[in-house]
């Protein structure tokens, strides 16, 4: 399966069942779609734990609950976007996280800056 896939389901899953937090495994990618989650206010924060010499992402959920989180980009058939076509989801209610050449970003950001990429997720 997809690590970012169980990322995303392993947080709708959590916040389904009212749990204040969950575990992942570590990845730098995973580790930057978290910083956009906490800085967006979806999730209270996370950190990085290291039990017996592997990393886990320990994820604490916040108040805001999440409404739909959906993988877009998939490892059978990825998604692209150019700048010029960035939309927000929901008509500016929603996030969308890219992973552009000067890293991840969310959506509204890259547009700004005039970057394209890879559109790894939606969130609302």
């Amino acid at each position: 399966m997809d690590p970012i896939s169980e990322m995303l389901t392993t947080i709708r899953n959590g916040q389904s069942a009212g749990r204040q937090s969950a575990e992942v495994s570590y990845s730098r990618v995973k580790e930057a779609i978290l910083k956009i989650f906490a800085e967006l206010h979806f999730i209270a924060g996370f950190e990085v734990k290291e039990i017996e010499k592997r990393k886990i992402l320990a994820i604490n959920f916040a108040e805001k609950r999440i409404e739909n989180i959906k993988r877009i980009s998939k490892p059978g058939r990825r998604k692209y976007i150019k700048a010029k076509d960035i939309r927000t989801p929901l008509t500016g209610l929603g996030y969308m996280i890219i992973s552009t050449p000067r890293g991840l970003m969310e959506s509204r950001q890259a547009r700004k800056l005039g970057l394209g990429g890879e559109v790894i997720c939606e969130i609302w």
